[in-house]
Order: structure tokens, then C-alpha cells, then sequence
């Protein structure tokens, strides 16, 4: 796959060497000069003090990483052990790391910068960018930032490890090297519902991929890697109620309060066999066939349901970011991009999972941005597709973006569509996923010549 990411210094080196000094990966440990033992003893820690109820509740690795904050003054690179190196990115390189202690089994990825490297190639401001949507984040399928740590040497983030590896790893090891309608519409549904927060917070993704999809230890995603992320301003995200037949209706600040204060109260009894899941006071269904008693005789009338829609609409950058098979025209054109790239990408991972190749994809980069412009996409007549999922498809992948499904409406209008039916939004975590990973043994599931083996595929 031609998935080499693309940004605004193309020039640039596509990976990052840790030089100068050198993590050496290997029985537990981590092996380190002069240099980086220094280093380790000026290293400070900035444990996340918000609250994150996604993650503290029935968490034991939070609970380790709050345990061992306790016992030091501060969290250094000596607290932890790095077993194995997990991936390699253009501004970092993803490692598997446990708490020392009384904490074994603890895992963390940590993705780790070399200071020096992000200077020299311009790249701290993607680095920050990073740390600050991580920081950010709040919600079941994207990273729950544990802590950062800083020496005068490297920069970590720590997040959580996902034992089940990539969606392009996933759909390697399938018979077909695809996955069928059901997992696409379970992989899907929750990529959907990531990017709609992301969007709602200001966030435009901009490197959907399978590669950047994890699978956690119950079956369910988690998007990762930020630095390609366009964080927008505030003013830029306007909050808007909208129903069928009606101009969209502009929400201040004390309008979404007062319509948070009146939202129907949640039942904490909750028939799901899993933790933290709730059931809607109301139901999460909606017909066009429900109807509500008015008027004189009890005539009925379709009640209109209100939607809250928050999506950047107004972004713009100019940047050339992403992956090549995946970026969207206007991207390509440089006319200037927003909100609706991801939309686009959407539909490219979906076309991936379910045909195992990208509808783009050409025999060098040149050749793919130029199909990525000019040439209309055709599904292949093998293997076979439901027409449904062709259709959603279709609609995320017009090329102008005005036009592209969820440009102006976000995620309401793809959630509505006849692909995803019989998706409970509100309970997705409740579902059962189509794959479950295994138990985790280190030296079992990694492959341990990385660094020699050209056909090597990062497990992040």
C-alpha cells in the first residue's frame, strides 16, 4: 500500500531515527547511555489531573498510573520498563512500556519523540498539537492520554496499549484479506461516532486509515495519531438545531445550557451485560412514522425531532497533510480543505475494508493524486458488495466537497443512512464485536526483527 504520510514539509525525512542516544529495546528493559540517565533524573511528569470517566472507572492501569504518582514526586522514564517497539511514525516511534513496581502487567504505548529531531525537521508544533487534542479527549474510542513525560531529551505520551494491533493488520490475516458487510458496519459505525466528537471539539482528523484504527482488548476501535490533526479555533465550531423541513437554528452559549439543563433525565438501570453503559431515558430510535395525538378529533401529526449539529463547517487550511491513497481532492488541488476530508477518508476506509484495496491507488504517489482528481472511481464487479454500502460509498467520495455527504451536516445525515440500519448509536459499546483478541503474550504477537525486515508492517 502506498501509505507513506504526505505534509507540509514533503522534503523532510518520512521517519524518525532516535539518534544521538538510543532506547535499545530488549529482556524487559531499557538500556541507556550516560546521556539519557541523566536526562531520566531531570524528567518530569504532568499527570492528567481532569476527570476522564471513560477511563478511571473499573480501570486498572489508571488506578497503577495514580498509584505510582503517589509513591514519587514525579514520574520519570526510570518508572517504567519498554519491552518491545510497537511502530514507527514520521515524528515518533511507538513503544511498549510497564509499570515498575508493584504494578506488573500495567501496559502503556508511549510514543516518543527526540526533541532535538522535532527542531532540526520543524515538527514541534505538530508534536504540541498532538499533546493538546490528547488532552483534550474524553470518549470510548479515542486514546486516554495517562501522562506525559519530558526530559531534555525526549518527549512521551503515554496511552493506552491496544493488544488486538491495526485494521490493516486485522484485514492482512483474514482468508480474503477483507472484512465482511457486518464488520464494516461495526468498524464503521464507531469510526463515525469518533470523528463526530473530534468535529464536535474542533478537531479535523485528517488520517483515517486502517492502520490508525486499533482494536482494544474487548473488540472495540480506538482512532490514534494526532500529529496530522487541524486543531480549529473555537469561534469556528457553531452549534446548530436542525429538523426536517427547517432552516438550521444557531445555539449561543446559554442556549446549549439551557438545552443541556432540559434534556430528559438518563435511567442508571441498565439491561447491557457490560460496565458503564446506560440506557437513553428515551428511546434512541427514531420513525417517521411515529406520531404524536393533536388537534381536534385526535388527528396525529409527525412530531419533528430536533438534532443538535456541531461541525466545523467553516474550517479552512491550506496544508498538504495526510496519506496518499486517502487524501481527498481538494486536499490534492491545494484549493484549500476543511471538516469535509474526513468524510472523504471515510469513504476510502470503507472501500478498503470491504475490497482489501484503496479505489485510487496507482502504480507511484504521482499517479494516484492524479486519479485522486481526475479520475471517477467504479466498483469492481468482484467480490460481491451490498448495494447499500456502495451507495454510502458513493455519496462520502464526490469530489467537491460542498456536495460530499456530512460536509454540511456531519455525522446526522451519514448515522441516517439505510447502511447502517438497526445500529443503536447510543448503546454502541454495548455490541458485540466481531473480533476479540486473544490474550496478549509480548514475545508471541510482535515481530522482533523490525529493523531487518523489509516486509515489516508496524503494529501501530
Amino acid at each position: 500500500m502506498l501509505t507513506s504520510p504526505v505534509h507540509d514539509d514533503a522534503s523532510s525525512s518520512a521517519s524518525l531515527a532516535i539518534s544521538s542516544t538510543t532506547l535499545e529495546v530488549g529482556e524487559g528493559r531499557v538500556s541507556v547511555d550516560t546521556e539519557v540517565e541523566t536526562a531520566i533524573n531531570n524528567a518530569h511528569s504532568s499527570f492528567s489531573s481532569f476527570s476522564k470517566p471513560h477511563a478511571t472507572s473499573n480501570n486498572p492501569c489508571w488506578n497503577a498510573m495514580r498509584r505510582a504518582q503517589s509513591e514519587v514526586s514525579s514520574l520519570s522514564l526510570d518508572d517504567f520498563c519498554f519491552i518491545q517497539k510497537l511502530g514507527r511514525g514520521d515524528i515518533g516511534s511507538v513503544y511498549l512500556v510497564e509499570l515498575k513496581r508493584n504494578n506488573k502487567g500495567c501496559l502503556f504505548a508511549a510514543k516518543v519523540m527526540d526533541k532535538e529531531e522535532l527542531i532540526s525537521r520543524s515538527k514541534e508544533g505538530r508534536a504540541r498539537t498532538e499533546r493538546e487534542i490528547l488532552e483534550m479527549l474524553d470518549h470510548p474510542f479515542l486514546p486516554t492520554l495517562y501522562t506525559n513525560l519530558d526530559t531534555d531529551k525526549w518527549s512521551l505520551l503515554l496511552t493506552e496499549f491496544c493488544p488486538g494491533g491495526d485494521l490493516h493488520v486485522l484485514r492482512q490475516r483474514l482468508p480474503e484479506k477483507r472484512f465482511d458487510e457486518a464488520a464494516v458496519r461495526f468498524y464503521t459505525s464507531e469510526v463515525v461516532v469518533a470523528l463526530e466528537y473530534l468535529h464536535m471539539m474542533g478537531i479535523i482528523y485528517r488520517d483515517l486509515k486502517p492502520e490508525n484504527v486499533l482494536v482494544r482488548s474487548d473488540g472495540h476501535i480506538m482512532l490514534t495519531d494526532f500529529d496530522l490533526s487541524l486543531k480549529c479555533d473555537d469561534s469556528i465550531v457553531m452549534p446548530q438545531l436542525v429538523h426536517e423541513g427547517t432552516s438550521p437554528i444557531n445555539l449561543d452559549h446559554d442556549s446549549i445550557d439551557q438545552f443541556a439543563n432540559h434534556s430528559p433525565p438518563y435511567n442508571s438501570n441498565s439491561s447491557c451485560i457490560l460496565p458503564n453503559c446506560i440506557t437513553p431515558h428515551v428511546s434512541c430510535w427514531y420513525s417517521k412514522h411515529r406520531r404524536r395525538k393533536g388537534g381536534r378529533g385526535g388527528a396525529s401529526a409527525e412530531r419533528p425531532l430536533m438534532r443538535l449539529i456541531v461541525e466545523p463547517v467553516e474550517a479552512r487550511s491550506m496544508s498538504f497533510v495526510g496519506t496518499h491513497e486517502y487524501l481527498a481532492p481538494e486536499i490534492v488541488s491545494g484549493e484549500g480543505h476543511g471538516n469535509a476530508v474526513d468524510w472523504w477518508t471515510l469513504g476510502i476506509f470503507m472501500y478498503e475494508l470491504l475490497y482489501g484495496v484503496t479505489p485510487f491507488r496507482g502504480l507511484d504517489n504521482e499517479f494516484t493524486l492524479s486519479n485522486i482528481v481526475a479520475r471517477a472511481f467504479e466498483f469492481p464487479k468482484e467480490p460481491m458488495v451490498p448495494t447499500m454500502a456502495k451507495d454510502l460509498i458513493t455519496q462520502l467520495l464526490v469530489k467537491d466537497p460542498t456536495m460530499r455527504m456530512g460536509s454540511m451536516m456531519g455525522a446526522t445525515t451519514i448515522k441516517q443512512h439505510p447502511f447502517f440500519d438497526g445500529v443503536n448509536w447510543a448503546l454502541l459499546r454495548c455490541t458485540t464485536p466481531p473480533h476479540i483478541p486473544q490474550n496478549f503474550n509480548s514475545t508471541r504477537d510482535f515481530v522482533s526483527s523490525y529493523d531487518d525486515d523489509d516486509d515489516y508492517v508496524d503494529y501501530y
